[in-house]
């Protein structure tokens, strides 16, 4: 779909009404309502993957691939951290792409089917044993993870070429968000009947094509990003490549660097919260049922936060606005400590709450991390929005492990024991969990916005110096 002033598809290639529209269009353009909608779609085909790895990997390979649940953790952790050290490679690779298309939406399309095609042999049970089956597994996931990276890190890039303008960044983000949100909703519910009606009986080949039906959606939805987005914030014509320059930027550019420790911190809160509350409900409220509607709730005002997104920004500044939200967010975690086991209605309403304020943190931050690339542009006279965003994604996946670190180590010194009535010092510890804990480290998301120094007048004259001195080359 072309938006109005493109060239006609049928009197031009794909690639020359493209080249034809970055040259046209400037920068900071009002994007078409059908532009934002074909960027945030994509989202929703990331979570058929995300969501399904998160809810139910663990569960596939214990109950049905067949390797314990030590094993299977163990796999998931590793793989987590050695996937953390692909983002920044390729994010550097991304910045360093040319094509007609672009740098950033061609990954869409080629790398959509080895994602799918790694996913459904991560969800494939063969016919090993021992060490095979678990180097299998091993192999596997590794693969799906490092294809989802080649294809996530490029379009988290592309939403901070697509405009210049701030404010339409907060709106595709946000919009965005609302779309993931749907997907895990979608995946969290239909999961486990596609599983069984595909499979007829035999749950690893309902598995197997459960994941090649979800692999199927999520390259069409990719495929409609690709086709309906532009590419418009260039580098700088003559930018020499230098990894090590564009790393050296990152480490001396100050609102990336604190926005680089917020995405750790906050990785530990939601983390933090997530994971305790299975063990919140099954062993404190002793209603384990509850997490079936307890996350969804999280979800669905999550999904509302972040469409309000767009209309918040545009009354108050990013680093306020953050600052209020993950005060809020201390608060209402802290709330968790003082509800009776018996009052549900207060538990989902602190829930809702969270998912309210929360909801509005990730397209605030991603629309921050693209300022961030304009600022270091604006700064040095060279732009990495791949590198930028990957390193980013880098410091999320440390916080979730640091947050599960967290958690082991309380379970521990309060001596949990599982499937078993808990102590009253370990029943504190998962109350502390879903409370003062994770609110601590809101605090510190607090502390970390403090020191951040982008705001509205900055980032206008930024981006009216960038476009002179390109309009100057």
């Amino acid at each position: 779909m072309l938006t109005r002033g493109d060239a006609d598809p049928g009197s031009a290639t794909l690639g020359e009404a493209t080249r034809a529209e970055t040259t046209a269009k400037p920068a900071d353009r009002a994007l078409t309502w059908r532009e934002k909608l074909s960027y945030g779609i994509a989202d929703m085909g990331f979570n058929f993957f995300w969501t399904n790895v998160a809810t139910f990997l663990l569960i596939f390979y214990t109950d049905t691939f067949g390797i314990s649940a030590a094993a299977a953790a163990t796999l998931m952790s590793v793989i987590k951290i050695v996937n953390a050290f692909t983002d920044p490679m390729i994010g550097a690779a991304a910045d360093r792409t040319a094509t007609r298309f672009g740098k950033f939406r061609p990954y869409l399309v080629w790398m959509s089917i080895p994602l799918g095609a790694a996913a459904v042999l991560t969800y494939t049970t063969p016919d090993l044993e021992g060490d095979a089956k678990l180097a299998w597994a091993y192999g596997t996931y590794l693969m799906m993870m490092v294809c989802y990276t080649c294809v996530n890190i490029p379009y988290n890039a592309l939403s901070g070429v697509m405009s210049a303008d701030p404010q339409e960044r907060s709106t595709i983000n946000g919009l965005r968000f609302i779309f993931a949100f749907a997907g895990s909703t979608l995946v969290t519910a239909a999961t486990p009947s596609m599983v069984q009606w595909l499979g007829a009986g035999n749950d690893a080949r309902g598995w197997q094509l459960t994941m090649a039906a979800w692999s199927v959606a999520a390259a069409l939805l990719f495929l409609v990003t690709f086709l309906n987005t532009r590419e418009r914030v260039a580098p700088m014509p003559g930018q020499k490549s230098d990894i090590k320059r564009d790393i050296l930027d990152l480490m001396a550019n100050r609102p990336w660097m604190v926005l680089f420790v917020l995405a750790l911190v906050i990785m530990v809160t939601i983390t933090l919260r997530t994971t305790t509350a299975a063990y919140y409900f099954k062993y404190v409220v002793n209603r384990p049922e509850l997490m079936a509607t307890f996350v969804p709730t999280y979800m669905v005002a999550a999904a509302v936060g972040a469409a309000c997104t767009p209309l918040l920004t545009r009354f108050v500044d990013k680093k306020r606005l953050m600052i209020v939200l993950m005060s809020a967010t201390a608060v209402l975690s802290s709330a968790f400590f003082f509800i009776p086991p018996e009052r549900i209605d207060l538990m989902f309403a602190l829930q809702a709450g969270l998912g309210l304020v929360l909801g509005p943190k990730s397209p605030l931050a991603f629309s921050m991390y693209a300022d961030t690339a304009d600022y270091n542009e604006w700064r040095t006279g060279r732009r990495a929005t791949a590198m930028t965003f990957a390193a980013a994604t880098f410091s999320q996946k440390l916080g979730t492990a640091l947050a599960v670190a967290v958690i082991g180590s309380v379970f521990t010194a309060l001596g949990y024991v599982p499937n078993a009535a808990q102590s009253t010092g370990s029943q504190a510890g998962i109350v502390w969990l879903m409370s003062f804990v994770p609110a601590a480290f809101a605090l510190a998301a607090v502390l970390t916005m403090c020191f951040y120094n982008l705001d509205a007048k900055q980032l206008a004259r930024m981006q009216a110096e960038l476009a002179a001195r390109k309009a100057g080359a």
